[in-house]
C-alpha cells in the first residue's frame, strides 16, 4: 500500500473550483496539517484527494477502461492537475511548537 507524502512548502498548483462542504473535524485537521507542513490548505486537500483516488482500485479500473475522448467528458479537465504525484513514502516533518511571538 502506498503512503501519503506531504512535502513542506510546495503548495503552488493550478486549481479548478470545486464547491463542497466538509465536516468541521476534518476542516480542523486540514488546517493543522497545513500548519504542520507549511503548505496552504488547498494543497493539503488536493494531495489527500489525489492519494485517495489513486487508492480506489475499482475507480482506477473504471477510469482506465474509459475511451480516450469520452462523449460526456470531464468538466474543466484541462485545469485539473494530473494524479501522478503519489509517492510511496511518508514525509517526516519536525514537530513545530506554536508560532513564536517576538516582542
Amino acid at each position: 500500500m502506498s503512503k501519503l507524502k506531504i512535502e513542506p512548502g510546495v503548495s503552488r498548483i493550478k486549481r479548478a473550483k470545486l464547491q463542497s462542504s466538509i465536516d468541521q473535524t476534518i476542516a480542523r485537521d486540514i488546517e493543522l496539517m497545513a500548519q504542520w507542513s507549511d503548505n496552504e490548505p488547498n494543497y493539503i486537500v488536493n494531495e489527500l484527494l489525489r492519494f485517495a483516488i489513486m487508492q480506489a482500485e475499482e475507480f482506477q479500473k473504471y477510469k482506465t477502461g474509459l475511451p480516450a475522448n469520452p462523449a460526456h467528458g470531464i468538466r474543466d479537465a484541462a485545469t485539473v492537475p494530473a494524479a501522478s504525484k503519489v509517492v510511496p513514502t511518508i514525509a517526516t516533518h519536525p514537530s513545530k511548537e506554536g508560532p513564536s511571538h517576538a516582542s
